[in-house]
């Protein structure tokens, strides 16, 4: 089993993120400093099927390695199966989803719902343990509760370690905050101070300076970025900067185009040219974000019928020499 202080003392992990978080972008963010990667999402009900198109969720590149499959599901049994069939594919941990608060995965029972069934929380985290034995370590992304009104992560996050859980992962919003407001990390500071595995903190890391922050305010192990670094995979580099010399080097426009080539040429690895294409348009909403003309490049973008075209659109545009 993979050492656990390998993936959780002092590491920067990059969140899953249905729809964005694919082999590419996680070997451009290890390319840029990240620590430690995770699958996107994986249904443990269409992997116990071992259907096609769930499979292709869970391969990764040995390059991407510590990495992690993330599971959802409500079922225990089912995601027991699930994990199983992910140490065929020799993962250095399995992550159970009991954050996810969109509406498709709650209203299975999976996801942030779990949340409202802390019985059944438990007793997933204790059957996968018990299908993983001691080959794989185990870890559960859950938020601080479904809403402001039933605040119990403090709880939640003692009863999975009680469960048989290696590390958790606290994001510090509400179900029914979804991705909005403000991480509240003080909530991730209380349960730190609780628990006795590892906790790995999550919510609004965004600069360098937000996850210096987050670890001195909290004490976490370590910290996760998701949304942060949509259009910012240098953003794991800067913050080790900051750590080893209190300082960063800003992003140029140079490093910008530099990334958003490399980014495409990864994807064309792993993806038909007319996936790619369609993907990366909402992949470069977040490079563009805040250029001159950016909504201008967007549309042309948006009309590009194939890779090659989106970087001759982006080549010539003003926005990225300005």
């Amino acid at each position: 089993m993979t050492d656990l202080s390998s993936l959780t003392n002092d590491k920067l992990w990059l969140a899953p993120l249905a729809g964005y978080t694919d082999a590419a972008f996680r070997q451009l963010c290890k390319l840029h400093g990240a620590d430690v990667l995770v699958s996107e999402m994986v249904s443990a009900d269409g992997l116990s099927r071992e259907t096609k198109k769930t499979l292709q969720y869970v391969f990764f590149d040995p390059a991407e390695r510590p990495y992690g499959i993330q599971l959802f599901g409500s079922v225990p049994d089912v995601l027991a199966k699930a994990a199983e069939i992910c140490l065929d594919f020799e993962p250095d941990f399995i992550d159970l989803n009991m954050g996810c608060p969109v509406r498709k995965v709650v209203k299975r029972g999976a996801g942030c719902s779990l949340m409202k069934n802390p019985a059944l929380a438990a007793l997933i985290v204790d059957e996968v343990r018990s299908a993983l034995a001691e080959k794989c370590c185990l870890g559960v992304k859950f938020r601080s509760g479904w809403s402001e009104g039933s605040l119990n992560y403090l709880e939640f996050g003692l009863a999975l370690e009680e469960a048989g859980a290696d590390f958790l992962c606290l994001h510090a919003r509400t179900q029914t905050q979804m991705f909005s407001g403000a991480a509240d990390w003080s909530q991730i500071g209380r349960l730190k101070q609780r628990l006795r595995i590892p906790l790995i903190g999550n919510g609004d890391v965004k600069t360098p300076e937000d996850a210096q922050r987050l670890r001195t305010e909290t004490g976490c192990d370590s910290v996760m970025i998701g949304r942060g670094a949509l259009g910012k995979p240098w953003l794991f580099d800067q913050i080790k900067q900051l750590e080893r010399s209190g300082d960063y080097r800003p992003a140029t426009r140079d490093l910008l185009l530099e990334t958003v080539f490399q980014h495409i040429d990864l994807a064309l690895r792993y993806k038909p040219e007319h996936v790619v294409t369609r993907e990366m348009r909402s992949q470069l909403c977040f490079y563009t974000k805040g250029l001159v003309g950016g909504s201008e490049l967007r549309q042309a973008i948006n009309h590009a019928e194939n890779t090659a075209r989106i970087k001759e659109i982006i080549s010539a545009s003003e926005a990225f020499r300005l």
